[in-house]
């Protein structure tokens, strides 16, 4: 049996022909399934940062990331901002660099709803919020030269989503959003299981002793939350195109999308928006 139908089992709910098909693994991404398989874990893949930490400082994101740090330090130089609000920011992989680039603004607010990631951001000098960003936004209602948010707000539900970027206008001076260009397929149907198949056994190969850390402490529970029902899912991502369209219907204007990155699993891209307290 093949991942593909592994996969094609999940997303039917039948984790015993799941786990039959990867029985005897014939690749990294088999094998690494067939081990979360037999123990998966609940909680949330944020709650073990060592596994998040070895993911994004290895494999394809260092280049990912130099990329995304290029983009936003250009953006501060175009803004000039004195304030900033950075949504999801992790444990401040792509924000700390950025903060080092000239234009870069001092007054930084972040929000995080993984403790132990904000636990190891250590930015001095910031001031931050542990918790969801539609939480945070039922707190405040600051506004901000620049709101950005890098690989974060494909944590937030399609429907949450329009909320939180409606939530946003009259805060944002700038919005910059970075996220990955992803395949227009139905969710968790045969062409979007065929891209995870594919994706992520490319994905799991650009990393090698930290290999099992990552798939068991990342990747495998973000696939499989994707595709088995019920289970805790952690990323609604959309094509590029639908991102626009989202952020436009929330009331943002001059939106332009700009490629950034080839990356394994779709092409990364920045996304610029403004809001009304830029007006």
């Amino acid at each position: 049996m093949t991942i593909r139908e592994a996969l094609d089992a999940l997303a039917a709910g039948d984790l015993a022909r799941a786990r039959e098909a990867v029985r005897e693994p014939a690749s990294p991404l088999a094998a690494a399934l067939a081990t979360h398989l037999d123990g998966a874990a609940g909680g949330s893949v944020y709650d073990r940062p060592a596994a998040f930490e070895a993911f994004v400082r290895g494999g394809g994101n260092v280049a990912l990331y130099e990329a995304v740090v290029d983009a936003l330090g250009a953006l501060y130089e175009r803004v000039r901002p004195v304030t900033l609000l950075d949504v999801g920011c992790g444990d401040g992989r792509a924000l700390r660099p950025a903060l080092d680039r000239p234009h870069a603004p001092t007054g930084v607010t972040v929000v995080e709803p993984s403790r132990a990631l904000l636990d190891a951001l250590r930015l001095p000098g910031a001031t931050a919020f542990a918790g969801r960003v539609q939480d945070f936004l039922a707190t405040t209602a600051t506004a901000y030269d620049v709101v950005q948010s890098t690989f974060a707000l494909h944590a937030v539900p399609h429907g949450e989503r329009d909320g939180v970027l409606a939530g946003l206008v009259a805060r944002t001076g700038v919005l910059a959003l970075v996220e990955f260009d992803v395949p227009d397929v139905p969710h968790a149907g045969p062409g979007h299981r065929a891209f995870l198949a594919e994706t992520y056994e490319r994905g799991l190969a650009e990393y090698g002793e930290d290999r099992d850390l990552v798939a068991q402490g990342f990747l495998m529970p973000v696939l499989t939350g994707q595709l088995v029902p019920g289970a805790v899912r952690s990323t609604w991502e959309q094509p590029a195109a639908r991102w626009a369209e989202q952020v436009a219907r929330a009331g943002f204007g001059d939106v332009v999308v700009t490629p950034l990155h080839d990356y394994w699993s779709s092409p990364a891209f920045l996304l610029t928006a403004t809001g009304s307290a830029g007006a």
